[in-house]
């Protein structure tokens, strides 16, 4: 009797586990065949802690839904050669995620316009313009700055354009802000800005470099139902923090009510406010002598250093109610404090300088038009392709105008 029973039990467990392997199987082909697929876009990076992975290509639904291909080179854009070929203008663009722009396809990026706009422009008439994006999402100024040493410079280009963002390419540049160790800082020792690697030796980025991690990765890259299982967890886990994300545009609240909150003021809302504190007062110093650390090495190169602000969600909310109530939150006249105090390193520094912030609020204000975010969350996020598209104007009429005030 106990025989047949241990039969029984294994008969039970094998059509178990037969059941489980055929789930898979049907769950993989059919991810297959509606063509999901949501691959990792990263590898570690022995001095940048991260970069995007050369020639990976699938779907980033993140945000917005778009087919993304990383070219062989490790950069989110078509192949370039090395060479630059005869009569061309080289733009170098570095920056963030809003460069790297997984968001929207590759022709609706601002980048993208903004070459196809230059070729029109009476300035650059009889020039081809090759806009080249070495853009990767987290990326502060720091990383940028290595990015340009290590990259860009190969490629010979005549400017050099930087994109920042400032909801968080302050914070960013601060360990105690960004709050992780697998990524380079740089701290001033004296007047000197020292580079800490120190992230090499960090549990998390060795793990990551690992052998048994790149076999995992292999996995992930070939399975679609990992991949998806990823993805879930991953949207859990963002769906568990938005709640923290949604004091960026606050409901209603009397202005003595939103002062008794200011405490609670998020690290991304700190920015609009001037530093209190030696941590933000470090970060701001440590990122303003970066800036001028890229302005030296570009000019030393003999090319043309470009530094561009882009806009934060709630700067450009086409609500103007919606951007007082979020002021009386935070506690500020306006949310420009950022962007004033980096023109004003632009203008010591010589630093050719463009804020879109500004004139990206009065268009939005004007067409009543989100220039962030996708679906349910229009107004929050990246910029979306009415973003992208009024950037790329705004850069094209200031280097035209420029061009053209040349002698």
């Amino acid at each position: 009797m106990s025989k047949l029973k241990k039969k029984s039990r294994k008969r039970k467990l094998l059509l178990i586990l037969f059941g489980v392997i055929f789930g898979l199987l049907m769950t993989e082909v059919f991810l297959r065949v509606v063509g999901y697929s949501a691959p990792l876009f990263y590898t570690p990076d022995y001095f940048r802690g991260v970069v995007l992975r050369p020639n990976v290509v699938g779907t980033y639904q993140r945000e917005g839904r778009t087919y993304v291909s990383i070219n062989s080179e490790g950069l989110r854009d078509r192949e370039h050669s090395i060479a630059k070929p005869a009569n061309t203008i080289r733009i170098a663009l570095l920056g963030d995620s809003y460069c790297e722009a997984l968001q929207v396809p590759l022709e609706q990026t601002f980048w993208r316009l903004l070459q196809q706009k230059l070729e029109s422009c009476d300035q650059f008439a009889g020039k081809h313009i090759e806009v080249i994006n070495f853009g990767v999402s987290g990326y502060g100024a720091g990383q940028e700055l290595i990015t340009l040493q290590q990259r860009v410079w190969q490629y010979s280009p005549d400017i050099v354009m930087l994109l920042m963002t400032t909801n968080n390419d302050i914070s960013d540049n601060l360990r105690s802000l960004k709050k992780t160790d697998e990524i380079p800082y740089f701290y001033y020792r004296g007047d000197e800005l020292i580079v800490d690697n120190s992230f090499r030796d960090s549990p998390a980025f060795r793990w990551h470099s690992s052998t048994l991690n790149r076999a995992g990765v292999w996995f992930r890259d070939n399975l679609r139902t990992i991949q998806l299982v990823y993805e879930v967890h991953l949207l859990i886990k963002t769906k568990l923090d938005e709640r923290r994300a949604r004091n960026q545009t606050p409901a209603p609240a009397p202005a003595q009510v939103a002062k008794q909150s200011a405490p609670e003021i998020t690290v991304e809302n700190m920015i609009y406010l001037e530093p209190r504190d030696a941590v933000w007062n470090e970060a701001w110093d440590v990122t303003e002598g970066l800036l001028k650390e890229i302005h030296n090495e570009v000019n030393q190169k003999g090319a043309k250093f470009v530094l561009v602000l882009g806009s934060n969600p709630i700067q450009v909310h086409p609500d103007r109610a919606v951007r007082e109530r979020f002021q009386s939150y935070v506690g500020v006249d306006n949310l420009f404090y950022p962007n004033l105090r980096l023109a004003q390193l632009a203008n010591r520094e010589q630093i050719d300088f463009l804020d879109l912030a500004q004139p990206l609020q009065s268009y939005a204000d004007d067409k009543k038009v989100f220039l962030h975010g996708f679906g349910k969350e229009i107004g929050n996020g990246h910029w979306n392709a009415d973003g992208h598209r009024e950037a790329a104007e705004l850069i094209e009429q200031k280097m035209c105008s420029d061009a053209a005030s040349k002698p």
